[in-house]
């Protein structure tokens, strides 16, 4: 078995027994606690808890036996030493960058991001007098430019939302270290989760999750994570979820997410290998004009992606001849791919990312990100990958060149 096997191994091993809680009566599965408060025994230890001079839970929005299992098992399988969860994958960005920046200081932030992260970086977080500076962040010599004294944040996602643009983790953070080891380098990992990446271990500060999608790997929830050092941790708990989101967690959401945690790697085997024979199906289509799937020998960022990634993902976007039309045909022709934004369900998912998940960057914004009219974005479920390709072939046989 080679280390790579072996050490994927361990990881399903820590899915499955990592953080396990002990309660009181022994109970196998991690219950549902679910309360707002926490009864103290006395003032005493009330005050000591607010004073955060004894462990213990006092409120649920700080901290609650359920979700603190789930958060203990995040940070083990990212690498980190504590992870917080949040209500959404917005709430977990959020909340991590309204605790590490303030006005008059500055992000850099890679031009092609998920299109409500480039929606806050771009027309919301400038109106508290925080500049974002958009490069492309596979470009060092781009980075080192932008980078100066008010810069706190470097920001990034690796495979990007939509065109699984390959960002190097390890050389973006050294840069950016070596110019100012208190800038905060932070990693949206959604597309691969922890089985395929692991931020944290190539240099990044933060890493950030919608756990909607791959982590609970059932569309039935919304929730996001955010992995990193226990005092980053803490200072993002206090200030960026108690404070300045409120965007916490429940129990019963925490509960689902860790029971959908369990099968994590999987189903990323099946997503990825189901997500390679599509790849290479479209990769050969005359109506395809481009593929970007980091798998492909082709793609730009394939060699990066081998070295920093364990496999590579389930997330596919090609762009189809004729422009947004024919997107549009064949994202209106599927029959068991549904379409739908979000992404990392059992079935497939097929969405057009410039009319629906980038709708908020406008038409200049998105050739500058490379999205063009024509991209069609497709997270690969778990069916039989070649019902899925028969299925995209119905479609395309619809398109007219």
């Amino acid at each position: 078995m080679s280390d790579n096997a072996k050490k994927m191994d361990r990881f399903t091993t820590e899915l499955l027994h990592g953080s396990r809680l002990k309660d009181q009566y022994g109970a196998h599965v991690t219950p549902i606690y679910n309360t707002s408060t926490f009864v103290f025994d006395s003032t005493e230890q009330g005050a000591a808890r607010f004073a955060l001079e004894e462990p213990g839970y006092i409120y649920t929005r700080v901290g609650n036996p359920t979700t603190n299992e789930l958060e203990q098992t995040l940070a083990k399988l990212e690498g980190g030493e504590a992870a917080i969860v949040a209500s959404s994958g917005m709430g977990a960005i959020t909340a991590t960058i309204w605790t590490y920046i303030s006005a008059g200081e500055e992000i850099i932030a890679d031009k092609t991001l998920y299109g409500c992260t480039f929606e806050f970086l771009t027309h919301h977080i400038s109106r508290f007098g925080v500049k974002v500076h958009f490069i492309d962040m596979t470009d060092e010599e781009a980075l080192r430019n932008a980078l100066n004294e008010k810069t706190r944040i470097v920001y990034l996602e690796t495979p990007a939302n939509p065109t699984l643009k390959i960002t190097d983790i390890a050389k973006t953070a050294e840069i950016a270290h070596s110019f100012n080891p208190e800038i905060k380098v932070i990693c949206d990992n959604t597309f691969c989760t922890p089985y395929i990446q692991r931020p944290l271990e190539l240099g990044a500060d933060i890493v950030v999750h919608s756990a909607t999608k791959y982590l609970n790997g059932h569309g039935d929830l919304l929730a996001g994570a955010i992995i990193s050092d226990a005092e980053t941790i803490g200072n993002i708990l206090l200030v960026g979820i108690k404070v300045m989101t409120g965007a916490v967690l429940a129990p019963n959401e925490s509960y689902l997410l860790m029971r959908g945690l369990k099968t994590l790697a999987v189903r990323m085997d099946r997503h990825c290998s189901n997500a390679m024979k599509v790849a290479e199906f479209l990769n050969s289509h005359e109506k395809i004009e481009t593929v970007y799937f980091p798998g492909l020998a082709d793609h730009p960022g394939h060699d990066i992606a081998e070295k920093q990634m364990s496999s590579f993902g389930a997330m596919i976007s090609f762009i189809v001849k004729g422009g947004r039309k024919n997107a549009a045909v064949v994202a209106d022709s599927v029959k068991i791919a549904a379409l739908a934004v979000s992404l990392g369900s059992p079935e497939t998912l097929i969405e057009h990312p410039a009319s629906m998940t980038h709708s908020t960057y406008n038409d200049e914004e998105l050739l500058e990100a490379g999205i063009p009219g024509g991209l069609v974005r497709l997270s690969v479920g778990l069916e039989d990958p070649e019902d899925i390709i028969s299925d995209l072939a119905q479609a395309l046989d619809k398109v007219e060149l």
